[in-house]
């Protein structure tokens, strides 16, 4: 499982620019203080996890990664999957992240998920968000925004034309940026998924296969 920063990262980051990289030495404080946060989060997101009887095991990928411009080059993953074989559940999460070129750039869920389900050969991909899917616009802000069921190569150069020019207060390229990650993940064959992950029980549905509403991401392999 990868989850966000949300308020505990974007603004704190946005604030501080660590994303664009380390200048000067008072930021140096701010990236350990945003990765604090994520380890909070990270915290109350496993406990209530573990209260539910999840065995949830934090992994703080900043650790076991390695970084440019916010791109993994290299990352453990061996642990990853070695926990995942005795039937944990790892809990991984988006962070600043030491970077060889700049010393700090954010290493981001989506970044996380792409990688991972590369290296340790996934099914399915599951991306749950505050929204029933991809639509053609902002739902929250446009009455007349349609989901979109599924994005194929026909329509995937519409649909990413339409998500480039929205507009996120997100250091890690909102909606644009997953679907893009996804789309490569998507042309190995594995199954991705965007859904509502506030909608109680879609994301369980959607892990044992059952139809759900959403967005589906079906490419031929390339």
């Amino acid at each position: 499982m990868v989850h966000g920063a949300g308020s505990f990262g974007h603004p704190q980051v946005l604030a501080s620019r660590i994303h664009l990289g380390i200048r000067e030495k008072r930021q140096l404080v701010s990236f350990a203080e945003v990765q604090s946060w994520q380890n909070l989060l990270n915290f109350i997101i496993t406990r209530e996890m573990q209260k539910r009887e999840i065995p949830a095991i934090p992994i703080q990928p900043s650790a076991i990664a390695i970084v440019k411009k916010g791109k993994i080059i290299k990352m453990f993953t061996n642990v990853i999957s070695q926990l995942l074989n005795i039937g944990m559940v790892p809990v991984l999460y988006g962070v600043p992240a030491l970077d060889v070129e700049q010393k700090c750039s954010i290493l981001s869920g989506d970044e996380l998920v792409a990688y991972l389900a590369k290296e340790l050969m996934a099914s399915i991909v599951i991306h749950g968000t505050d929204v029933d899917g991809v639509f053609t616009k902002d739902p929250k802000r446009y009455p007349d925004a349609r989901l979109i069921r599924e994005i194929t190569n026909e329509n995937l150069q519409s649909v990413l034309q339409s998500l480039s020019e929205s507009k996120f207060a997100d250091v890690t390229g909102g909606m644009y940026s997953k679907i893009v990650r996804l789309v490569d993940v998507a042309k190995r064959g594995v199954k991705c998924l965007v859904v509502n992950a506030e909608k109680r029980e879609t994301i369980y549905k959607a892990l044992i296969g059952e139809k759900v509403l959403g967005s589906i991401i079906n490419l031929s392999k390339s």
